[in-house]
């Protein structure tokens, strides 16, 4: 069978899955994975397809993971939740929030599940998952058995973790714990959330300014597919930024404690005048350059040679090379997203 994966990805590109399973409970989701791997097919598991481009049409299985279910228990100093690996993130930071449980305010809007949130250690404004993870609950996909990681033993990283690398193939991320601390303390680093008083603000403020900057210049995927920031931004060393700072004082760039800096990916191409430009049904966002577009009936041939057009020219002008955030997916799983824009 061919079955349509256009509804499954954020950039709504119209790939094909030979089969597409709907997984509840971590039984199903090992059944499907096992009965795939019996059959010597490529298999892969999906929450929500907001950082995915599918290359060409997956020869095998895709597992959409929708284990729900968010439990609360409470510490003297801190909210402990237990998050199903399918819960929609932004209705899990709308959920704390909406029951007195700050913490996960400048994470709003992040598209993805729950279960993909430690895989890319997501962040924004100054905020990364690390910083609330408790631990990972997972299974080993070959023998079903259960497995929590301490938020220590994931290997947390700007834009990474453990289940990039040893983990991506043989887990499944099964629920999230998140320790979310009572003495609450804003992040007000990024962007118009240094303009509120830390004194007076409270977290749903913190909230509302995040969600009006993410609306404000980000698409939304309903009407312009897309996977949010396309491009990591980039982390180069203190040289590297002095010989770039002194061509480009106005650079925004933030200062590492290993004493490396991260320079604006969407500072970098906006730049190069690249906003709005068009490659066949792709498109770099008007307003956000780190965000590439499908303007209308995009193919997955077209976002890469966006993606090799913009990689090329911010490394002309600038001597960076930026690499993608977005996973990209070939006909039997993953493939190294740099070298295919390269």
């Amino acid at each position: 069978m061919n079955l349509s994966l256009k509804h499954w990805n954020t950039f709504g590109i119209d790939r094909n899955a030979q089969r597409i399973v709907c997984a509840e409970n971590t039984p199903q989701l090992l059944k499907a994975w096992q009965t795939a791997v019996q059959n010597q097919q490529p298999v892969m598991i999906l929450g929500e397809g907001s950082n995915v481009l599918f290359l060409e049409d997956f020869a095998g299985t895709i597992i959409i993971n929708r284990i729900k279910g968010i439990d609360v228990s409470e510490e003297a100093d801190a909210w402990l939740l237990h998050v199903g690996a399918g819960e929609n993130w932004h209705k899990l930071v709308q959920f704390t929030l909406e029951r007195g449980m700050p913490g996960l305010e400048n994470l709003a809007l992040i598209p993805g599940c729950a279960g993909s949130s430690p895989i890319q250690n997501i962040g924004a404004y100054g905020v990364e998952l690390q910083r609330v993870c408790n631990y990972v609950d997972c299974v080993e996909l070959s023998s079903g058995k259960l497995q929590r990681l301490l938020a220590q033993a994931c290997r947390f990283g700007y834009r990474d973790s453990i289940f990039k690398h040893e983990y991506q193939d043989r887990y499944a991320i099964t629920a999230v714990g998140l320790r979310l601390t009572k003495n609450w303390q804003p992040v007000l680093t990024y962007g118009e959330l240094a303009r509120l008083d830390p004194s007076t603000v409270t977290p749903q403020q913190v909230f509302d300014a995040v969600c009006h900057m993410r609306t404000s210049k980000l698409p939304d995927p309903k009407i312009n597919g897309n996977a949010g920031s396309f491009f990591k931004n980039p982390v180069i060393t203190s040289e590297q930024a002095s010989i770039l700072l002194a061509g480009f004082p106005n650079a925004p760039h933030y200062p590492q404690a290993d004493g490396s800096v991260k320079l604006a990916a969407g500072w970098l191409i906006d730049q190069c005048q690249l906003k709005g430009v068009v490659v066949g049904g792709a498109a770099v966002h008007h307003l956000q350059a780190l965000v590439l577009i499908n303007a209308g009936q995009a193919t997955s041939e077209d976002v890469v040679q966006l993606a090799h057009l913009v990689r090329q020219r911010v490394g002309e002008k600038f001597n960076v090379w930026l690499e993608p955030e977005v996973r990209f997916i070939g006909r039997s799983g993953e493939v190294n997203a740099v070298e295919a824009i390269a």
